[in-house]
């Protein structure tokens, strides 16, 4: 089956039941639920988008002939390279970044994974093979993902084999002839329920001991395999009007608890099963980790581009745009950006085929970019906020505006400086989801944590960073600098 369109990822949605809960509810059809089908909407978008602009989105599959979604090709030239992330790049521009988990994050994880799969077959080689079969299989039926990387909440302090309850979080229970039996929980799907299947896999920081091999598990299963759960969060698209809601009442995606509850995964599903080394290594040694910041980079310039352009409308909508201040935290949003797009430009620029022969990305360049992203996006949407000021608080609803009685009087009143009433409201309205909205609030913390612990990714970073030739250049202007030793002083 060659890229879907967006009718085909709701019929199987339809047909899939995948085991959601939202609002204290089973879920019986996430397409019609007023909390997910708007999420869905925008997600079949993306698939649609594919069709439409299938010279950008789409290419030739090197198995099936058939024409395969962009976001899926193992890359082999920086032209290869580009031309994907200008697919990625496509996609993030019908939502302005906001959709952090599109399709094509996970797209580069199984390519990455399937093409580098040498580290799986350190167990067995049927892992190995594994993963290479799924990536054919996810690319060849456009299959949509979730992932989930984190254990529960429960004692930070301690290792998985020593909280007080070792079971609650996923773990095997028992290795068959067929398959495994795992049980228990996982955080945190961001799309859980509205996709067509889950990959877990190991966390990118967090590392494991060998008593944590039971916890040390990796595969991939449909969203409605027997004793799945998805136990989502309060869904913060609260069924208002685009108008009202701009953002939230489209690219709500949802983060969802995961439930395991004695799932049986077929061994033909299973890429680790109890090695924690290799869970370890997983990300790094496939290089997943550098294709999938690949497209948060490429994803992230998109979303400062969004959000700058909200931030200049704001500006000029109430004719601030001329103060000093002003100006300076528009420069803020601007250097962010063009410093995130100079590490794109040398990601790509500075990438060489690894031992698969995929083109892979300058590590160091989007190592840098995804480490900084956090600690500046609270910063720009901080910005946006402040330069709002009581604008932001000053928005009423589209049905206020029209009211025979009030409409009129709003249209006037919150006029701007080239803006009436109603559109300068709409535009507040936008920067408010963008900011202050349990939405906004949403889109803040899932950038700082986007990595994990932007504070345990420092101290990762700091520790991985070559430091020497830097001390030895200080050494060496020192040794070079003309002096008297001590010994020859003159008392």
């Amino acid at each position: 089956m060659p890229a879907k369109t967006g009718q085909e990822y709701i019929s199987r949605l339809k047909q899939a039941s995948n085991n959601i809960y939202l609002h204290g509810e089973r879920v019986s059809d996430v397409t019609e639920h007023p909390g997910l089908k708007n999420v869905v909407k925008s997600m079949a978008r993306l698939y649609d988008l594919q069709h439409e602009k299938p010279e950008k989105m789409l290419y030739t599959s090197p198995t099936s002939g058939e024409k395969a979604g962009m976001t899926f090709m193992q890359p082999k030239t920086i032209d290869d390279l580009i031309a994907r992330r200008e697919a990625i790049q496509e996609w993030a521009r019908t939502s302005g970044g906001m959709m952090g988990r599109s399709p094509d994050y996970l797209n580069a994880e199984v390519m990455a994974m399937g093409v580098n799969n040498k580290l799986f077959a350190e167990d067995d080689q049927m892992f190995a093979d594994n993963a290479a079969k799924y990536y054919e299989y996810a690319r060849e039926n456009d299959i949509s993902l979730t992932h989930t990387l984190i254990h529960p909440q429960v004692n930070r302090a301690k290792a998985q084999h020593e909280q007080k309850d070792a079971n609650v979080a996923l773990h095997l229970v028992e290795k068959k002839k067929d398959g495994i039996i795992v049980d228990g929980i996982r955080l945190l799907a961001t799309q859980g329920g509205i996709t067509d299947e889950i990959l877990v896999f190991p966390s990118t920081v967090k590392k494991s001991g060998e008593h944590d091999d039971p916890y040390s598990v990796a595969f991939a299963i449909p969203n409605n395999t027997p004793g799945l759960k998805f136990l989502s969060r309060e869904s913060f698209d609260y069924g208002k009007s685009e108008w009202d809601h701009p953002l939230s009442s489209k690219f709500e995606e949802g983060d969802a608890i995961v439930s395991f509850e004695n799932v049986f995964v077929p061994w033909e599903r299973v890429f680790v099963c109890g090695n924690s080394s290799i869970c370890n290594r997983t990300f790094l040694e496939t290089n997943a980790v550098v294709h999938m910041s690949h497209q948060v980079v490429a994803k992230n310039i998109v979303k400062t581009e969004f959000l700058l352009g909200t931030i200049l409308s704001v500006m000029d909508s109430i004719g601030i745009d001329q103060f000093q201040h002003v100006k300076d935290k528009g420069t803020e949003v601007m250097l962010a950006l063009e410093t995130m797009k100079s590490h794109l430009f040398r990601a790509e620029h500075n990438a060489k085929p690894d031992a698969s022969g995929t083109m892979t990305p300058d590590f160091e360049a989007l190592n840098a970019a995804r480490n900084w992203y956090p600690r500046i996006y609270p910063r720009m949407v901080e910005i946006l906020r402040v330069l709002g000021a009581s604008g932001m608080m000053g928005i009423p609803t589209e049905a206020d505006f029209h009211h025979e009685d009030i409409g009129p009087i709003l249209h006037r009143g919150l006029q701007g400086k080239n803006l009436e009433g109603y559109e300068r409201v709409q535009l507040f309205r936008l920067a408010w989801d963008m900011t202050m909205s349990a939405f906004g609030s949403r889109q803040m913390h899932y950038e700082y944590y986007f990595f994990g612990d932007p504070v345990k990714m420092g101290m990762a970073y700091f520790d991985q960073y070559e430091k020497d030739e830097y001390k030895q250049y200080v050494y060496d202007f020192l040794k070079e600098t003309k002096s008297t030793k001590p010994g020859a002083l003159n008392v």
